[in-house]
């Protein structure tokens, strides 16, 4: 009797280690994550959700609110996670947020991005939502360069057309990673910055965009048109020649315009795809 005991015992901690195992096997399992990192040959690493459907950034959503509305979202519908696990270990849940949409409901951003879905990507590695648009991208981990797409508001509360004149229109330009606005000055030449100070003593105003590695660009711009120069020993990211700065009073804040008007207009200029090349 005793025996059968034992053996009764020793079966119930047996099940009770199996079912501690596979617990624990399961809160590993990164399948059940619903934030995972899928590549792509030629987009390279990009977020998706539970199942490998890609997540979209919107480049109007610049300044980090969601501005895809109405019939928008009949193609690009939010995506939300109450509860964030990441499937990956290079992924940080410190680069996830939500925020509130107009209408109430929430939305999962990365980096300050609100995150979409595409309505044809039908299957897990669809990634047909890449730049329609030229305004749609997918979510990246690894932004050198983004775009945004805002009506240019300067330091003067004015609102600036492309060509710097007062007026309305949307404008493309470059952000960082975090949606932070690039500008060129307008008297440096190729690769040749003619603003910084070698103490950096004016570095706080306009910072130079410090890149030592040049990664993901978004894909209706040319990576070859990119590069860097050395700045009194420190590396600064170009574009067609241009170095990149950003501007102080932009406080580092995303989608900030400010430095266009600064200390007149044109003199900061944004720069996108239709930017020249810089003299010599």
């Amino acid at each position: 009797m005793r025996l059968k005991v034992i053996k009764s015992f020793l079966s119930v901690v047996t099940a009770m280690s199996a079912i501690v195992a596979c617990s624990k096997s399961d809160d590993n399992d990164t399948t059940k994550a619903n934030i995972q990192l899928s590549s792509n040959s030629t987009l390279g690493k990009y977020l998706t959700d539970s199942v490998g459907k890609t997540l979209y950034y919107f480049s109007n959503d610049a300044n980090g609110s969601s501005v895809c509305t109405g019939g928008c979202l009949a193609a690009w519908p939010v995506f939300y996670t109450a509860n964030l696990t990441l499937g990956d270990t290079s992924l940080h849940a410190a680069d996830f947020g939500v925020i509130t949409r107009a209408d109430g409901t929430s939305q999962t951003t990365y980096k300050g991005w609100p995150l979409y879905y595409y309505t044809p990507d039908v299957a897990a590695g669809d990634v047909k939502g890449e730049a329609v648009g030229n305004v749609w991208y997918v979510a990246k981990t690894d932004y050198t360069i983004m775009l945004a797409n805002a009506q240019l508001i300067g330091n003067d509360n004015v609102e600036y057309t492309s060509q710097y004149a007062p007026g309305k229109e949307v404008t493309q330009y470059m952000t960082d990673a975090l949606g932070k606005t690039l500008y060129a000055f307008k008297p440096d030449k190729f690769k040749k910055n003619t603003y910084t100070k070698s103490d950096f003593s004016n570095n706080a105003t306009w910072p130079i965009y410090e890149v030592t590695d040049i990664k993901s660009i978004a894909s209706i711009l040319a990576k070859t048109d990119f590069d860097t120069l050395r700045v009194f020993g420190k590396v600064q990211l170009a574009y067609k020649g241009w170095p990149l700065y950003y501007f102080g009073n932009d406080k580092q804040q995303r989608g900030s315009t400010k430095g266009v008007s600064v200390p007149s207009p044109g003199v900061w200029p944004i720069v996108n795809k239709n930017t020249t090349v810089a003299a010599p």
